[in-house]
């Protein structure tokens, strides 16, 4: 019978968190920014159908970089969760603070287990408050660890010259079309120059504390993000990445057997199908009572 080679929990231990960090950076950068309404959420997405971007509760957004069908499952787990603790007490008690807890234990327990490979996403919880003090965003990591950011954060793809363009450019109390501004040109700035990301390749989310109803997140159309950033140069389509299932991709190179393979949702899946929400209020539709 032969003996399983040694590996030290510290080698381990790198091993995966290498392997996560390589499925994130493949994707697209995402930006959370405060403005003096509430919290901004930004990133290129050329699909219509898979958002990255999504509600959680009626002050709760949910935004996540990495593989789609790895984020997606935590973002239902959490939509269950915040459902069962504000129905089981108040909806007052279904926090941001809580659900960021819950997906730390979550990714810490699968990161840390030997039996499966770690999640190859990054996650932001947002919650707003009542006034711009109360706002918060909080970052996890694939291994569990829960940051508390302020002003901006940014994670997946090339996030450290996102970061160091918001570092730079970013004032707070801005309006909503300030912060987009920044936002968009962050996430359009490289080390070969900045380029013109087309407002159909934008998907941009908004918690508004200012809405009447109690559920302050809202999707921005197209449209009205045109309206906010106004004219721009020439729009250049960004050359698709590794996990975009184009040309040249991973997922598409004959003989890899790498994470991305075209029978696995990845972080980007392009596709004609219309979202999911209605047409004119962003949200999506309520079923009729029985």
């Amino acid at each position: 019978m032969s003996q399983p080679f040694y590996v030290s929990p510290e080698q381990l231990m790198k091993d995966r968190a290498d392997f996560a960090r390589k499925g994130i950076a493949r994707g697209r950068s995402l930006v959370a920014v405060q403005y003096a309404d509430g919290v901004l959420l930004v990133t290129e997405n050329p699909s219509q159908a898979l958002h990255k971007v999504s509600e959680l509760y009626d002050r709760l957004a949910f935004a996540a970089v990495g593989r789609y069908n790895e984020f997606e499952n935590l973002r239902i787990a959490g939509v269950r969760l915040a459902d069962m603790r504000g129905f089981a007490y108040d909806r007052r008690d279904v926090t941001g603070r809580g659900l960021a807890n819950a997906y730390a234990q979550t990714l810490g327990t699968i990161f840390s287990s030997g039996g499966e490979k770690p999640y190859e996403v990054e996650i932001f919880v947002a919650e707003v408050g009542a006034t711009a003090a109360d706002d918060q965003i909080y970052r996890l990591t694939y291994e569990g660890r829960v940051a508390d950011e302020h002003g901006f954060a940014v994670m997946g793809g090339d996030s450290e010259t996102v970061a160091s363009y918001l570092t730079e450019h970013y004032t707070g109390g801005a309006s909503l079309a300030e912060a987009l501004k920044v936002a968009v040109a962050a996430l359009g700035h490289t080390g070969d120059g900045d380029r013109v990301i087309p407002v159909e390749d934008l998907e941009v989310a908004v918690l508004d504390r200012t809405r009447t109803q109690p559920r302050k997140f809202a999707r921005l159309r197209p449209e009205r993000v045109g309206e906010l950033l106004g004219p721009r140069g020439t729009p250049e389509h960004a050359a698709p990445l590794p996990d975009d299932g184009g040309p040249g991709s991973a997922s598409t190179a004959p003989g890899n057997s790498g994470p991305d393979d075209p029978a696995d949702p990845t972080d980007q899946v392009s596709g004609d199908t219309p979202p999911l929400e209605g047409p004119t209020n962003g949200e999506p539709p309520i079923a009729p009572p029985l």
